[in-house]
């Protein structure tokens, strides 16, 4: 392991998702029936806090831990984008989480997720090895 820094911060990163009820599958039903404001808050705070560490990155032009420049294009929206964009969605809304906090579930004990997990790597992997062959 080349350095242990990032992987307490993974760590920690879970514990404030878990803590913060982020991983809660009731929590995330709740968004997508409309029923609570929670979810939609800590996903604007994430908003805000991107977009203000964009603008950090870019004004204070701030390297990548190797020294080189971080690359900040805006890139082209397409029919792509949208159809990815939905597929993510109805994964998120079937299984109650997005890819991030999956890992935070499986560590608090829900093993059950772990289908979730696996299917998404291998999801990842299949889109690995057609991607050139896809419209983009």
């Amino acid at each position: 392991m080349k350095n242990p820094f990032y992987l307490f911060i993974g760590i920690y990163f879970g514990i404030v998702l878990y803590k913060s009820e982020v991983v809660s599958w009731f929590r995330i039903q709740e968004m997508f029936r409309f029923d609570s404001f929670h979810m939609y808050g800590i996903i604007g705070l994430a908003v805000m806090l991107g977009a203000l560490s964009v603008q950090l990155i870019k004004r204070l032009r701030i390297k990548a831990t190797d020294g080189s420049e971080i690359d900040l294009k805006p890139k082209p929206l397409s029919k792509a984008n949208f159809i990815g964009g939905v597929i993510f969605g109805m994964g998120w809304a079937l299984t109650g989480a997005c890819p991030g906090p999956l890992y935070a579930l499986v560590g608090s004990g829900y093993l059950i997720i772990l289908v979730p997990l696996v299917s998404a790597i291998l999801g990842a992997l299949a889109y690995g090895l057609i991607k050139d062959r896809l419209p983009h």
